[in-house]
């Protein structure tokens, strides 16, 4: 299905008891209908290859909005690992990532969200702070699960960012603002406390983070409830 010239030799097929060299084209195409044709397969080859092969790394991100569902799931879970990892071998990838937080498909807006946190581990250029504001517009995001996700990753990029804290954390306070149904807002909120769980120690408002968590007590959601609780039990005085 997918070809491609190399010269670089592998040793990963083999013949019953014989060794057989393959080369480095064949392993692509293979794990390439690998990915296509099935819905959960072992990722660890196809990891190691995007590691350290680029023309494999181009295949994954355009495949990141293949018409196909169970490639383009692949390609997100490849990708996710690699860039979890190793977010220097994505990163040239960053200007092909970033339209797809405006894409209609919110499949491939959650990508997108994943996929430039992880990638704040190697922005060198810090890029990520021109994205900001279009970044968060995504907690407003017209499925609750890519706000959830957003509000997911944000650790990720406060790991690389810590003088980007007091914005984000000043973002996150304004998720009541958002447009969501208020049962799924609920549980956005839950990952707001959560988030602020990971944030707080260098917070500089943390009277409003307190004030924020202490409203969550009375949430329609157990989750969250829960959440702001606990967080409560560790951080109000």
């Amino acid at each position: 299905m997918f070809s491609g010239t190399t010269e670089h030799v592998s040793l990963h097929a083999t013949l019953p008891g014989v060794p057989v060299p393959i080369t480095n084209a064949e392993e692509t195409a293979h794990l390439l209908d690998l990915l296509a044709d099935q819905k959960d397969p072992e990722l660890t080859q196809a990891v190691a290859l995007a590691l350290s092969d680029d023309g494999f790394r181009q295949k994954l991100v355009q495949g990141l909005t293949a018409k196909s569902d169970v490639f383009r799931y692949n390609c997100v879970r490849v990708l996710q690992e690699l860039s979890t990892g190793n977010p220097d071998t994505l990163y040239p990838y960053w200007d092909d990532l970033v339209p797809l937080l405006d894409s209609p498909n919110a499949y491939h807006r959650t990508t997108a969200v994943l996929l430039l946190a992880n990638l704040t581990g190697a922005d060198v250029d810090r890029r990520f702070v021109s994205l900001l504001d279009r970044y968060f517009e995504r907690l407003d995001d017209e499925k609750i699960v890519t706000a959830r996700h957003l509000v997911k990753a944000l650790p990720a990029i406060t790991a690389s960012y810590q003088d980007l804290i007091p914005t984000i954390s000043a973002r996150l306070l304004c998720v009541e603002d958002t447009h969501h149904a208020e049962g799924r807002k609920d549980l956005l909120k839950g990952d707001v406390v959560e988030a602020f769980e990971v944030l707080f120690d260098h917070v500089p408002d943390k009277k409003s983070v307190l004030a924020f968590v202490e409203a969550q007590l009375g949430s329609s959601s157990p989750r969250t409830r829960k959440a702001a609780k606990a967080f409560l039990g560790r951080h109000a005085a």
